[in-house]
């Protein structure tokens, strides 16, 4: 079970005042929403000003990305294409599957704001779950908007949400990632110059129109350790060791940051603050707000292994030295697990976690050489250990795909059943 919980004094607005119940297009208009209270451009300043980043991973300045589909359209003569993502493929994050189910008008403004600034004329919302699909129709029912949306459905996979991947999957393709230029603002669906924006940072955007603090949170997935697995709203600067309190491990031997990108962090690495800027220089990120603390007991051997695991079972198979990669850094993972690494696994391992990352068409592969060199930079006597003698918490925990970093999304009461699915 997935709880929500905040830290005290803690501003919650794309939470919102509450989250344990599905808001309704009455209750959304009450607090200011559905409303055209500024301009455009004026909006956009606002988002430049308050340094609003993507908070689908990647945390790319969203004017930039506004201003960028923008132009593009200007130039080429044609209307852009907006598109909220809410396909969450990060098996340790519910954060967008509980936005869109929980606050779908909120996202939904903020796809119609993101057309007003971009001049686009069409929109979409893509996803997979289907709870988040019956929110999400059930509000357009209540209120269309003057912007035609059109929801579009896809199958679950770590990959379906990487922005070529959307365009190809509402274009009728495969949700598979393409090469890259073009990118989807230069050449998105059906060509035309297209928005892919997370529903968290489209939320956010709609809470711009008339919150000043709207940028100044984050929505975060905290799991791990002894504690419950939490979805909670935090400040920016907050350290992961308030965060490990709050969530119920406020000891932890390691913290798997990011989701799957941010790699292992040593425990000394508590007092690090929710700082973009902070966590580059500390070798990690922030990514899709997901963090798993693990306890005393656990080993980081045997998470990296699953994690790797995983990755290697979502690879789309596209690209040879993606599969190559992430089969050889699970296998040797694997085998450290079982006390069968021989001394040259290790160094393989370091050498793949620093020749893979770049030469796949999606950050997937770049994920799993990310776990194994940060396995291997912050705890080197534990991987010697693996060498000499097995390990009785790995020998317990055997890798299974992910399946112990796999967190339930919290249900609002109000949410629609979950639909069949729709082509």
């Amino acid at each position: 079970m997935t709880v929500i919980r905040t830290l005290s004094g803690a501003p919650t607005p794309a939470l919102g005042p509450d989250p344990d119940r599905a808001e309704n297009l009455d209750a959304y208009r009450a607090r200011r929403g559905h409303r055209a209270e500024v301009d455009p451009d004026t909006l956009l300043a606002r988002v430049e000003a308050a340094d609003l980043r993507g908070h689908g991973g990647a945390g790319f300045p969203f004017a930039v990305k506004l201003r960028a589909v923008r132009e593009r359209g200007s130039s080429a003569g044609t209307d852009p294409v907006v598109v909220a993502n809410g396909e969450e493929g990060e098996p340790g994050s519910v954060k967008d599957r509980w936005l869109v189910r929980a606050r779908p008008h909120l996202v939904l403004d903020g796809l119609v704001q993101a057309a007003r600034i971009t001049g686009a004329e069409r929109g979409y919302v893509y996803l997979s779950d289907s709870q988040a699909e019956g929110s999400v129709r059930k509000a357009l029912a209540a209120a269309r908007p003057a912007l035609p949306i059109e929801v579009v459905r896809t199958e679950p996979a770590y990959v379906a949400g990487e922005e070529s991947a959307v365009v190809r999957r509402i274009d009728g393709g495969p949700a598979l990632p393409t090469a890259k230029p073009p990118r989807p603002f230069e050449h998105g669906v059906g060509g035309a110059p297209t928005l892919v924006a997370n529903v968290e940072t489209l939320a956010r955007l709609a809470l711009l129109t008339h919150r000043d603090d709207a940028a100044g949170t984050v929505l975060l997935t905290l799991s791990g350790g002894s504690g419950e697995a939490l979805l909670t709203e935090a400040r920016y600067r907050t350290t992961l060791r308030e965060l490990a309190r709050l969530q119920g491990t406020p000891v932890p031997r390691a913290v798997l940051m990011g989701g799957l990108f941010g790699g292992l962090l040593v425990s000394d690495a508590l007092e690090l603050p929710l700082d973009r800027a902070r966590l580059a220089l500390a070798g990690t990120g922030l990514g899709c707000g997901a963090i798993r603390f693990l306890a005393p007991d656990e080993c980081p051997v045997s998470v990296a292994a699953d994690a790797v695991d995983h990755l290697a079972a979502e690879s789309s198979r596209q690209c040879g030295v993606c599969v190559s990669g992430t089969r050889s850094l699970r296998d040797t993972l694997v085998a450290l697990t079982r006390a069968q690494c021989p001394d040259a696994g290790v160094d393989q391992l370091a050498r793949w976690s620093q020749g893979l990352p770049g030469r796949g068409a999606c950050g997937l592969l770049d994920a799993a050489a990310k776990l194994a060199a940060t396995l291997l930079a912050g705890f080197p006597e534990l991987v010697g250990a693996h060498l000499r003698h097995p390990c009785p918490v790995c020998a317990a925990t055997p890798p299974a795909a992910g399946a112990r970093l796999r967190v339930p999304v919290p249900e609002p009461a109000g949410t629609p059943h979950a639909l069949a699915a729709v082509d």
